[in-house]
């Protein structure tokens, strides 16, 4: 399995998010193109795309920033109640017939204003449950004609999506990406993700996730391709480690200052995921050998609440044991957003790209 690098965008409304510059331009078509197109100058394979309600929509945005692009790969958030799967199934051949096969999926099950949209959400069983048939359904039809499937949440028949995915070396259909680290989101990616993200957890905590999902799988006798793993996490690179440091507490000292502001309330019910993240803080402020965990303790939520800090060595470095562990799907990300696809497109990826990586 080859080595991937991605980037995030974080398609927000308010201006300022994870300390990037207020502007008012800050989500326009151009702003946000401009950062696509420099994630294709500067070696990148894409980015993710952040969902939720109260977003401006996911897809309609990968679909703009497909348009305006040539290689980027959108890496689109969607959540199932949001979508219905044939719709979705429908959607997403579309644009990647149009884009010559660029995109991939990243299902989140997840925390979200479901009322708003007209969702609602049972027990944790049931939300993955959903998740599950959802994910089954969109491999059938893409993969199908004449699908008929009768299920406990989703039921079609008949079902033929045109255009048709076109399948490429390797690739049947866009790849689905998958979070969550309850065992019943477990047990759905062992068997029905293609890639299982993670966000920045320690190496050991890291490897016990993954051998975990792997007897999973062979336990609940999973019918595709092995399942490959992601890591989703800030990196915060500087010229030397005491720069990179010293930029590191100051950035956490602001955000004591502004009570998290411009980054998730890790003050509300958290996923168990999230709460894993958390718990770090327990264990030090520093893990492994800059896993940096005091953003969680003033404002960090999601990949924000730890960071991997140093220069670009050593930010490569550690990047190199997780793929050791088994991590081929990297989403990096640090703030100003153009500013650092610049820059870590030109210092990191270099050394992430080096035969020495790609060998480890």
């Amino acid at each position: 399995m080859s080595t991937e690098f991605l980037w995030y965008i974080p398609n927000q409304v308010r201006a300022g998010h994870r300390g990037e510059p207020v502007a008012a331009d800050h989500n326009s078509l151009d702003t946000l193109t401009e950062q696509a197109r420099a994630l294709e100058d500067h070696g990148w394979t894409g980015a993710l795309i952040g969902t939720g309600w109260g977003r401006p929509d996911t897809f309609t945005v990968a679909a703009a920033l497909a348009a305006r692009t040539e290689r980027f790969q959108p890496l689109i958030a969607i959540r199932t109640g949001y979508w219905r799967p044939a719709q979705f199934a429908s959607a997403a051949a579309t644009l990647d017939h149009l884009s010559g096969g660029r995109i991939r999926v990243n299902i989140v099950s997840g925390l979200d204003d479901l009322a708003a949209y007209g969702d609602s959400e049972g027990d944790q069983a049931q939300r993955y449950a959903r998740t599950k048939e959802f994910m089954q359904l969109l491999r059938r039809l893409w993969t199908e004609e004449d699908v008929t499937y009768d299920g406990a949440h989703f039921r079609v028949s008949g079902a033929t999506v045109e255009p048709r995915i076109a399948p490429r070396p390797g690739r049947p259909h866009p790849k689905l990406y998958f979070g969550g680290a309850s065992a019943a989101a477990e047990r759905v990616a062992a068997t029905e993700a293609d890639v299982q993200l993670f966000w920045g957890e320690p190496l050991a905590d890291v490897a016990e996730r993954i051998a975990r999902l792997k007897a999973l799988s062979a336990e609940l006798g999973r019918e595709h391709p092995p399942l490959e793993f992601g890591l989703r996490i800030t990196t915060l690179v500087r010229d030397t480690s005491e720069q990179a440091w010293a930029d590191a507490e100051a950035r956490v000292a602001e955000m004591a200052r502004n009570n998290g502001e411009g980054w998730h309330d890790h003050r509300r019910a958290v996923a168990v995921g999230q709460q894993r993240l958390y718990d770090l803080q327990a264990r030090g402020d520093v893990l492994d050998d800059n896993l940096y965990t005091a953003p969680g303790k003033v404002g960090g939520g999601g990949a924000g609440t730890t960071w991997l800090v140093g220069s670009a060595e050593e930010v490569a470095a550690s990047l190199r044991r997780y793929q050791a562990l088994g991590i081929t799907q990297f989403v990096l990300s640090d703030t100003p957003y153009l500013q650092e696809i610049r820059h870590q497109g030109e210092r990191l990826l270099p050394l992430l790209r080096a035969p020495a990586f790609e060998t480890a």
